[in-house]
């Protein structure tokens, strides 16, 4: 007999997509209003949410390629993160958190976050690890947004786009995406990333561009001010502050504009050309002053990496409490086994200009020489043989199902960093602490 405070035995399932997902909604049902019934009581709350993602992890190991499918029309609709929640939402109540109540857990500061976003992490954990599902997934994913799709035709005939925190600028063969963060020396939010991965959309649609180029513009910052820096990493004060999401941050960053950069843009089939091809271009990222964190991050996607000779690159993360995006992934086969856990475990600083930056890297010059050596590398990977070349590299360098399952581990073991009791207490005292 169950009771207020009790959802009852868990699911079994075993009997078919349509009644395992009636028996698991059931559960889900009956463990909201148990924790509606147990209130703030964490204690009692702990083991209710254990239980019930129990239910998700089990249904979604079962069910993700039927439930995929129905979210998606049998795959013939390509969903973004956010729209696959809210149908999911829907079909199977439970799931995933409702919009309020991701909106509610949204308005929380990190410490004190129920724990929503974990749900989040189970359903695409789900996904991204189903072969059928999966695939589909990281496509729908490298579709242009929106928003670039807006900006683009005003882009196409003026050469520049301003969305805010970045701009696009057309110069000859190449599109400069410039960040101007100032206020928090380029560090990433859920804003910006939105901003970033339009710009990366942008430069790959337009076809008078040959090659991307990034680089961070003049700070405003005071211990900065009139200097270019790359990137500071994640917003550490929005973290703490709980306005880092999982789907638009952690997981629209990975599978948005840094997969974009990597990979391309992902285009309809129109039947016309005997094999589809994703539009893919090459990227020079320009390092100034500094690539911290996510910064360094995404260094690990470009094609050459110019840096000042007096810039350098760290990956802070675990110090903060949580995991470098894909670094884990990317910097082993980039600097060697090594070098890569000197870095993540242990926040090793790696000089651009020394023989470990050299790895990260391709070219360390004197700060007044980097237009110049930017202008040179975008010169030599116009050639149209570039692209051919890296799409064959990628494959095999890194191929998309090993990125996939990467992601799918990533999804939920970043959950666990976020609800983590220590994560709070690191950004306390290694950063609030600091800037207060």
């Amino acid at each position: 007999m169950t009771t207020s405070t009790s959802p009852g035995p868990a699911p079994g399932l075993g009997r078919g997509y349509a009644d395992d997902r009636a028996a698991t909604v059931g559960f889900l049902v009956r463990s909201e209003e148990a924790l509606r019934a147990a209130g703030p009581d964490r204690a009692t709350a702990a083991p209710l949410h254990s239980a019930a993602r129990r239910a998700r992890r089990r249904f979604m190991e079962r069910h993700a390629a039927a439930l995929y499918a129905e979210l998606t029309d049998e795959r013939r609709e390509f969903l973004r993160l956010d729209d696959l929640t809210a149908r999911a939402d829907t079909l199977v109540p439970g799931l995933v958190p409702t919009k309020s109540q991701a909106e509610e857990e949204r308005r929380r500061p990190q410490r004190d976050k129920e724990g929503r976003e974990t749900d989040h992490g189970i359903f695409f954990w789900g996904l991204l690890r189903d072969a059928t599902a999966g695939p589909h997934l990281l496509e729908a994913m490298r579709r242009p947004t929106p928003k670039a799709l807006a900006a683009l035709p005003g882009f196409r005939a003026t050469g520049h786009a301003d969305l805010g925190l970045v701009s696009v600028t057309r110069r000859g063969g190449t599109g400069e995406v410039t960040v101007h963060n100032t206020r928090f020396l380029n560090a990433e939010d859920d804003l910006l990333v939105a901003a970033l991965e339009a710009a990366v959309d942008l430069v790959l649609l337009d076809d008078s561009i040959r090659v991307g180029v990034m680089r961070g513009a003049s700070m405003t910052h005071p211990r900065y001010a009139g200097r270019r820096v790359f990137s500071a990493g994640i917003n550490l004060t929005r973290l703490y502050e709980g306005e880092i999401s999982l789907i638009d941050f952690f997981l629209g960053r990975e599978l948005g504009y840094i997969n974009k950069i990597f990979r391309g843009l992902s285009v309809p089939d129109d039947g016309t050309g005997w094999l589809p091809e994703s539009v893919e271009k090459p990227w020079i990222a320009a390092v100034d002053t500094f690539a911290i964190g996510g910064g360094a991050q995404i260094l690990l996607v470009f094609d050459r990496v110019i840096a000042a000779d007096d810039a350098y690159f760290t990956l802070p993360a675990l110090r903060e409490g949580i995991i470098p995006g894909a670094a884990n992934l990317r910097l082993p086969r980039v600097a060697g086994s090594r070098l890569a856990r000197q870095a993540i475990f242990a926040d090793r600083r790696i000089d651009a200009a020394s023989p470990e930056g050299r790895l990260l890297c391709d070219e360390a010059v004197p700060a007044d020489r980097l237009d110049a050596a930017v202008e040179a590398a975008a010169a030599e990977l116009a050639n149209p043989a570039v692209v051919n070349n890296r799409r064959v590299l990628h494959a095999h360098e890194e191929p998309e199902d090993e990125f996939r399952h990467y992601m799918a581990t990533y999804a939920v073991e970043q959950c666990r960093r976020l609800t983590s009791s220590d994560l709070v207490e690191n950004l306390e005292r290694t950063w609030i602490s600091r800037n207060r």
